[in-house]
């Protein structure tokens, strides 16, 4: 076969509704900025497999899509590949109430498994502003965070099993639903993170939790980093197991959004300098509605907290997550440029201190909003210098990546490396671990054909 015959084999294993081209496919809500080469969209893990089949005899290159919300161009495809998405692939296949697992095909959006969830008296606690969108399958390459990591951990913490399909179309069957197996190497953490450069996950079993009875909301404002801090610490203790968000909002985020339009209220006034939603998740709702009233107070005695709101209804913790999420608000600022780090509690408040200066110099009329989940030392950044030249972004990510040496920093929290952050990854990486990742990459994908050019290269 040549790569002549490729889009007929593939037209005849998938049909009208798996593959696209030509004038139906610049028409497709997934077809990317720069229309790719065709669309493949498989029903089964079957046939997903027969297809890599035969773009691994060929050497065509196909780039894996989910929900296409990821931020690191890890989903960019070029006119001469291939898209792969799973989006006919959107079934829960099985929800075992007792065990608290949920079997799902990588296609459900994250939203659908949450809702089925919560049918069953259940919760999947991954989430985040684009759960509507967001896909299982994207949920798991990029190794998804959201706003409820402090307490619940990543998506990696959440997968019990999965399915994956190789570049060469070997069938990897790993769905695991227990969630003690310590029978040797545990495959399925090379997936998950790996952005579809080493296989393409197809099915998951994911770990389920109870359904929370409580949900507690405060904005609180205060007016030192070092405080910040210390609140952290002490919420942790006063609120113990229950505490599931901790999101700063540098006064540069709140006051623009804010400002921005006529949907939110004024929680709070925007002159401190740090605002901070702490959420709880409990299991009595009239032992913690009370116990988090008084923790509360505890925090407004400490003298850590110069001002508070605690939301009284669902209506009211809406209006404050929805000043958190309104990340939209931000397109205002165009052009900008978007960074996703972490690093330890300890250097941040030197390291915003340091880019804020540095851009300043550089760029006297520039602007700098920063936001994060810092219960995980996780800060969004975001730079407007009035350009976006490809010369203002590379002077800008030297500023923001630049600063995290010898600080213990991570040029990427959550959102991944794809095509975005490909050239800074030694910055987080060192030698032997890159090394090592194309290694990896070598043995499961010796023609480069998943994904390529993102996250690693093949050695050369």
């Amino acid at each position: 076969m040549t790569i002549f015959d490729l889009d007929t084999n593939l037209a005849s294993l998938l049909g009208d509704k798996g593959f696209i081209q030509g004038n139906a496919l610049k028409d497709h809500p997934l077809s990317a900025v720069t229309v790719p080469r065709a669309l493949i969209r498989p029903a089964s893990t079957d046939e997903l497999s027969e297809a890599l089949k035969l773009c691994h005899r060929v050497g065509q290159s196909v780039v894996p899509q989910g929900g296409r919300t990821g931020l690191a161009a890890g989903h960019l495809a070029s006119a001469e590949q291939i898209v792969v998405s799973l989006e006919r692939m959107n079934q829960i296949e099985d929800l075992d109430q007792r065990a608290g697992t949920i079997t799902v095909q990588a296609g459900v959006p994250l939203s659908v498994v949450q809702e089925a969830a919560e049918a069953k008296d259940l919760m999947f606690p991954l989430d985040m502003g684009s759960r509507g969108t967001a896909t299982i399958g994207g949920n798991i390459a990029t190794n998804a965070g959201g706003n409820r990591v402090l307490r619940y951990g990543m998506m990696r913490e959440m997968v019990l099993g999965l399915e994956v399909v190789l570049a060469d179309g070997t069938i990897l069957t790993s769905m695991n639903t227990v969630i003690k197996n310590n029978t040797g190497y545990d495959l399925k953490h090379l997936f998950i993170g790996s952005e579809g450069t080493l296989g393409i996950v197809t099915r998951a079993v994911l770990r389920l939790r109870p359904l929370a009875r409580s949900q507690n909301t405060a904005l609180v404002a205060v007016n030192d980093f070092e405080n910040v801090i210390k609140l952290l610490r002490r919420a942790s203790s006063v609120l113990s197991g229950d505490l599931s968000s901790f999101e700063v909002m540098w006064n540069s985020f709140y006051a623009h959004v804010i400002h921005h339009s006529d949907r939110h209220t004024k929680p709070l006034e925007d002159s401190y300098p740090y605002y901070i939603i702490i959420e709880a998740l409990g299991s009595d709702s009239a032992h913690d509605d009370a116990r988090f009233e008084a923790a509360m107070i505890d925090l407004l005695e400490t003298g850590l907290v110069e001002n508070a709101v605690l939301a009284k209804s669902g209506a009211e913790q809406k209006a404050i997550w929805e000043i958190r999420d309104d990340v939209e608000s931000l397109r205002a600022l165009a052009p900008l440029f978007a960074f996703d780090i972490s690093l330890p509690l300890k250097h941040m408040e030197a390291y915003v201190s340091d880019i804020e200066a540095q851009l300043s110099d550089q760029w006297p009329n520039s602007r700098t909003v920063i936001f994060g989940h810092l219960g995980d030392g996780n800060l969004h950044i975001v730079v407007s210098v009035g350009s976006d030249t490809a010369q203002s972004r590379d002077a800008v990510e030297e500023i923001i990546y630049g600063a995290l040496r010898g600080r213990g920093g991570v040029i990427s929290a959550e959102h991944g490396i794809g095509l975005a952050k490909k050239r800074h990854l030694g910055v987080s990486r060192n030698p032997e671990e890159i090394a090592l990742m194309q290694t990896l990459k070598q043995a499961l994908d010796p023609s480069g054909i998943l994904n390529p050019g993102k996250v690693i290269d093949l050695p050369k």
